[in-house]
């Protein structure tokens, strides 16, 4: 197996470098991860920074100027957003840029990338005691328009009540995008009050992947971007991973044609722990393929749902289980995916399934290689989790996994929450 380059880590002041050089791609990505601990009264004005951090700087004062740079710099990608990682809520600045190397010209892209993403963060557009009132008003508009897209799109939707409801009083339960209700009254003062105390205090790194020269890019991003020191004194709070003496179970009515049964395990194994290999080929066995015991089970066998599938959350010690169904086939439904896991509890499992939900997942995790974004997101992971997580670590441990490690890490799954959305005035 060929083995991946790890990047090259340098600590600066105020954020962390990660360099990647690999001849792999012919662009260069740029991904700026700023993480701060979930606060749930800042939720929603963290999404809105999000969005406002892309619609203007001081000397790209509009979406229309910011359009015209990178149509300049021959079609330079450039996005925000925002997402959780376990108790995190982080905020994600990144651009894709075509490799100088390939260029006809001279063009110094990957310089001027540096210095408008330095500009992103360090000067968006504000008069000093408040951000543009009209970038934010238009940023509003854009912000509600997405967390109105969770409930339009009903699985979304499901999830998000299952982790409601799974998470209840704690700061995991909380949408990434925060709460609609909650965003016209956010004003351009108290955002950028708050803008302020995330560039002095939250945690960034900064990473770049491409074919470039580490020495020479680390000094240029050093050079584009100065930021105060910051001691990191926010560690996320341990999960406490509590079995429910009885499972939970919410019912939802809506105009809808198709239930959502969604249901939450929990387990106390999480990114950070060796047993996490385990943990990921039991998931795989369970619902994570199309060969999985799930899909050929509830959809393939006994035709029950449209769609039957499987996830870790990696960060906060929990695996969800997702499907749509008929609403008349939901105790159906319920029962065989709880034999299901009685059937990975008990360990049976064939050397069959081991085997290709092992080929699988290391097939995954190649793909993610071949993909510069999500080479960016694995790397991130570790971060987050605080350990070091090489690519090729990763598909050993996952070869090394035996029938007794699935076993054990099966020994810790316990059913929590069980959601079901159906139709009004359905039984």
């Amino acid at each position: 197996m060929t083995k991946t380059k790890e990047p090259r880590i340098i600590p600066t002041e105020g954020y962390t470098l990660h360099l990647v050089e690999t001849e792999k791609y012919k662009t260069t990505t740029i991904s700026i991860q700023i993480k701060r601990k979930i606060e749930e009264e800042n939720v929603t004005k963290r999404s809105l920074l999000a969005q406002v951090l892309k619609s203007g700087t001081k000397s790209y004062p509009s979406s229309l100027h910011i359009h015209r740079l990178l149509e300049d710099m021959y079609g330079a990608g450039f996005v925000t957003s925002i997402a959780k990682k376990g108790d995190y809520q982080i905020i994600t600045i990144r651009m894709d840029v075509s490799n100088e190397k390939f260029l006809l010209d001279n063009t110094q892209l990957l310089e001027q990338s540096l210095d408008f993403l330095a500009e992103v963060l360090l000067y968006p557009l504000n008069d000093g005691t408040k951000f543009d009132e009209s970038n934010v008003k238009k940023e509003k508009r854009v912000l509600k328009q997405k967390i109105q897209s969770i409930y339009d799109d009903k699985m979304r939707f499901a999830n998000k009540r299952l982790v409601e409801e799974m998470f209840k009083g704690q700061s995991y339960a909380q949408h990434a995008f925060g709460k609609e209700e909650e965003v016209e009254s956010i004003t351009a003062e108290e955002l950028f009050d708050y803008y302020k105390d995330v560039i002095e205090k939250d945690e960034i790194d900064i990473y770049i992947i491409g074919d470039i020269n580490g020495e020479e890019v680390g000094r240029k991003v050093q050079s584009s971007l100065r930021l105060n020191e910051r001691i990191n004194t926010d560690e996320a709070p341990v999960q406490e991973v509590t079995a429910r003496h009885q499972e939970n179970v919410v019912f939802d009515e809506q105009d809808v044609k198709q239930g959502k049964l969604h249901i939450g395990y929990r387990t106390s194994i999480t990114f950070a722990d060796p047993e996490y290999y385990a943990i990921q080929v039991f998931n795989g066995i369970f619902g994570g393929f199309s060969h999985s015991k799930l899909f050929l089970n509830v959809r393939e066998k006994a035709s029950l749902a449209y769609y039957a599938v499987s996830r870790i959350e990696s960060h906060v010690g929990a695996l969800f289980v997702m499907s749509g169904i008929e609403f008349k086939n939901y105790e159906k439904a319920v029962s065989i995916i709880k034999e299901q896991m009685d059937h990975m509890k008990s360990g049976d499992i064939t050397d069959s399934e081991l085997s290709q939900t092992k080929e699988m997942i290391r097939n995954q995790l190649l793909e993610s290689v071949d993909n510069p974004n999500s080479w960016v997101d694995l790397l991130y992971h570790s971060r987050v989790a605080g350990i070091r997580r090489s690519i090729d670590e990763w598909i050993e441990g996952i070869q090394a996994v035996t029938m007794e490690d699935i076993r054990n890490v099966a020994d810790t799954v316990t059913l929590d929450t069980i959601y079901f959305l159906k139709g009004e005035g359905q039984k």
